[in-house]
């Protein structure tokens, strides 16, 4: 199944206060005459589903056409937190924060897009710190930045930048329920520039669903066979190749 996880972009969908809004008209136009319709855009590079580079809160920092494309593309975990003014560590006691090693933070603090919220959900600098620390590759959330916003000094984006940590914001996340999935948010090469609109997605498949089920299985009954933990992540290619062997306690969990 596939969750687009990207806010349709038309005119009036919010963006920061003072930022350029989103505006586009067609420079060319068949019913005009000409032979084709073609569009012209202006606006925020910072506008729904979008990535932000290291060089929106570091002058030193990469753009995003610099940015590898590793973190954007990949198995991550949606969680459901509460609509706190700030996400902390204890939201996500018992979640491994790199394995996988995308974190989608589902926050529903975000009602309407067409008017900016002055008040949303943002990473805890604490927690922005522990995700770099973890190896997490990415973390997005449904919200307009990662820190408040209020924020002076961006602590949680600069944590993040510090940690190797990929940013996303401003994803659609209300329809897709918690879980593993693959994520696909490929921001787009703009050389310089200090963000890239995404067209994020999430997909599930059956070996997602496995795992989960594997997960929540340990967490009921105890340890499961770390092999088979890692055949199911990888679609049994190594159950194809291993030899019959006698059902253990653990083997006799793994699933049809």
């Amino acid at each position: 199944m596939l969750y687009d996880i990207s806010p349709p972009i038309a005119p009036g969908i919010a963006v920061w206060p003072g930022d350029t809004a989103y505006r586009a008209e067609l420079a060319s136009a068949i019913a005009r005459g000409s032979s084709v319709n073609v569009a012209a855009v202006t606006s925020t590079l910072h506008l729904g589903a979008h990535a932000d580079a290291p060089f929106h809160v570091d002058d030193r920092g990469a753009s995003v056409a610099e940015m590898p494309l590793e973190p954007f593309l990949g198995p991550c975990r949606l969680v459901e937190v509460p609509p706190a003014p700030l996400v902390l560590p204890e939201h996500l006691a018992g979640v491994d924060l790199a394995d996988p090693p995308r974190l989608l933070l589902k926050t529903g603090s975000v009602r309407d897009p067409s008017r900016f919220p002055e008040s949303f959900s943002a990473l805890s600098p604490d927690l922005a710190r522990s995700l770099g620390e973890a190896g997490a590759l990415l973390v997005g959330l449904d919200t307009p930045s990662v820190d408040p916003f209020d924020s002076k000094d961006l602590a949680a984006h600069h944590a993040l930048v510090a940690g190797g940590v990929a940013i996303l914001e401003g994803l659609a996340l209300g329809e897709v329920p918690p879980g593993l999935y693959e994520l696909v948010a490929l921001p787009l090469r703009l050389a310089g520039l200090d963000a890239s609109p995404v067209r994020a997605v999430l997909r599930s498949s059956q070996h997602d669903r496995l795992s989960q089920l594997l997960e929540e299985l340990a967490q009921e009954a105890g340890p499961i066979d770390p092999d088979v933990m890692e055949e199911v992540r990888l679609g049994w290619p190594a159950a194809k190749e291993r030899p019959a062997e006698a059902p253990t306690r653990a083997t006799r969990r793994r699933p049809a």
